[in-house]
């Protein structure tokens, strides 16, 4: 299996401004997640970005950087372009790793790229895990898939589907003991040929309703298969909080000569 990891990744965020370069256990953000990529076995691994302060700090620590258009209204197309400046033929496979991902399991990037492999009919390929909390299925933050029974999704949405009627009858509702929801874990591999055609392609109504970009595949006829995790997947970073969980995680799991969780 050869596939190649792009990680897009900006400085300006709406709630973490600057995380990429966050320092976290002694390092940028942005340096933990190339780490992970590079434990995967991964033939290339590329950050794409728009500013010098992340690319400064990538080629510090030995990351190949690809600059790119500060335009871009998605990571998904800042990759795009990309793996056209990077000249990536339509083959292959490219794995979208964000860049605030930093405790993504290293399995997670391989099955994926794996994933895709193995379906052909597949435009994209992605993960998901079960749901075993009501506050997580009935938050819109969280955005959850539905699938058919060869695995390809039918939709993603961040509404509470399926809806139980007998589970959700209480008020507060109760999970079924048998795992039928599933949390979408948004990490996707693409053949760079289905991509450069994606971003191409018009948003979508569905799309543009749910902000869920992945919409706009289904939306246009294809199919995106989703495997269940091997590992459990923890969340990225979006607020303070998160900076200061992954601070306490990371710091431990590293502590004295335990050097850094890219093998983990």
């Amino acid at each position: 299996m050869t596939f190649s990891i792009l990680i897009p990744a900006r400085y300006h965020s709406t709630r973490l401004a600057g995380k990429a370069l966050r320092e976290i256990a002694g390092k940028p953000l942005i340096q933990h997640v190339y780490e992970r990529a590079a434990a995967s076995g991964a033939q290339s691994i590329v950050i794409a970005t728009d500013d010098t302060r992340i690319e400064t700090a990538a080629r510090a620590f030995g990351a190949e950087v690809c600059m790119t258009s500060p335009d871009h209204p998605s990571g998904t197309d800042r990759i795009a372009e990309a793996i056209d400046i990077l000249g990536l033929g339509d083959d292959r496979i490219v794995v979208n790793l964000q860049g605030d991902e930093p405790l993504i399991p290293v399995s997670a990037l391989r099955q994926v790229a794996q994933n895709l492999t193995e379906h052909a009919d597949a435009g994209a390929a992605t993960l998901c895990e079960p749901l075993h909390s009501a506050d997580l299925l009935f938050d819109p933050h969280v955005v959850k898939v539905v699938t058919d029974r060869g695995g390809f999704a039918l939709y993603f949405t961040r509404a509470a589907v399926p809806w139980d009627r007998e589970a959700f009858v209480d008020n507060p509702p109760a999970l079924p003991d048998t795992p039928r929801h599933y949390r979408h874990i948004g990490l996707y591999a693409y053949r760079a040929g289905f991509l450069r055609a994606f971003v191409q392609w018009p948003p979508c109504e569905l799309e543009r309703t749910e902000v869920l970009e992945q919409l706009r595949i289904l939306w246009y006829g294809h199919k995106i298969h989703v495997a269940q995790a091997q590992e459990p997947c923890p969340a990225g970073v979006d607020r303070e909080s998160d900076v200061a969980r992954l601070e306490a995680l990371l710091g431990a799991a590293q502590g004295p000569g335990r050097g850094d969780m890219a093998g983990a």
